[in-house]
C-alpha cells in the first residue's frame, strides 16, 4: 500500500463525507434535524467514534511495535558487524582476506537496502542479497581455519557464531516486506471515519469556520494513517530506519 495515496484517499473520503452530510441536510425536512434526532445520531456516532479510535490505535502501535523491532534488528546486527570483525582481528592475519570480505558484504547490504539514489526502492527480497551469499563463503572461509592453539580455537567459535547470527539478520527485510496494518482493518476504518464525518455535515452550520475545521480534522486524520503506514514499511518513505548503525560499522571494519 502506498501511503501517500492511502492519505490522499482518507482525506477525500473524510471532507467528502462532510461536504456530502452538508448537502443533505438541505435535503432533509426539519423534524429529522430537532433535537431528539440529532441526540440520537450523536449516540451512535459516539459508538462509532470509540470503535474507531480502538481501531486506530491498535493499528498505530502494531505499525510502530513493526517499526521498533526492525530497527533494534538493524542496531544489533551493526554491533555483531563490529564484534565479528574484531573477533577476526584478535585470531590472526589468517583472517585479512575474510574481513575483507565481511566489509564487502557490509556495504552491499548498505547499497541494496538503502540506495544513495533515494528514486531507487530498496531491494527487500533476502533471497536476491548477494551480501547474504557472501557472509556464506565467509563462514565456510572460517570453518577451514585451522587453529594453532585453544585461543584462536575459541575464536574460530565465536566467529562462525556471529556468522550465523548475521545470516539470520537478513530475513529481518522479509519481516518487513510484510505489512502489520490489516487490509481489512483499514477499509472498515475508512468507512467509520467516512460516517463520522458526514454526522458532522448533517448537523454543522454552512460556513467558512466550520468548513475550515473540518477540513483541518479531515486533513489530520488522513496524515495519522499516512504516517502508520510510514511505519509499516520501515526501509521506504519518508520514515526509514536508520542505516547510520550499519554504516558506521562499515567505516570502522577492517582497521
Amino acid at each position: 500500500m502506498n501511503p501517500t495515496i492511502v492519505g490522499i484517499i482518507v482525506f477525500a473520503l473524510t471532507f467528502g463525507g462532510a461536504l456530502l452530510g452538508m448537502w443533505l441536510r438541505t435535503l432533509l425536512s426539519e423534524h429529522h434535524l430537532d433535537a431528539e434526532s440529532k441526540d440520537t445520531v450523536k449516540v451512535g456516532i459516539g459508538l462509532i467514534a470509540m470503535m474507531t479510535a480502538l481501531v486506530l490505535g491498535l493499528v498505530t502501535a502494531s505499525a510502530k511495535s513493526s517499526f521498533d523491532a526492525v530497527d533494534s534488528a538493524v542496531k544489533k546486527t551493526a554491533i555483531d558487524v563490529l564484534v565479528f570483525d574484531r573477533v577476526l582481528a584478535r585470531y590472526g592475519s589468517e583472517t585479512g582476506e575474510i574481513r575483507k570480505g565481511l566489509q564487502r558484504a557490509i556495504g552491499a547490504r548498505i547499497d541494496m537496502i538503502w540506495p544513495q539514489d533515494s528514486s531507487k526502492p530498496a531491494k527487500l527480497d533476502p533471497t536476491a542479497l548477494g551480501a547474504g551469499a557472501e557472509v556464506e563463503k565467509l563462514a565456510g572461509a572460517i570453518r577451514a581455519l585451522k587453529p594453532r592453539d585453544d585461543s584462536q580455537r575459541a575464536l574460530q567459535s565465536r566467529g562462525l557464531d556471529l556468522a550465523e547470527a548475521l545470516l539470520q539478520a537478513r530475513w529481518l527485510v522479509l519481516a518487513a516486506t510484510e505489512p502489520s496494518v490489516p487490509v481489512p482493518f483499514l477499509v472498515i476504518l475508512l468507512f467509520w471515519l467516512t460516517i463520522i464525518f458526514a454526522s458532522f455535515g448533517v448537523f454543522a452550520p454552512r460556513n467558512a469556520l466550520v468548513l475550515t475545521v473540518l477540513f483541518v480534522c479531515a486533513l489530520s486524520v488522513s496524515l495519522a494513517v499516512f504516517l502508520v503506514l510510514e511505519m509499516d514499511a520501515p526501509f521506504d518513505g519518508l520514515l526509514k530506519v536508520s542505516a547510520n548503525p550499519l554504516r558506521y560499522a562499515y567505516a570502522h571494519l577492517n582497521q
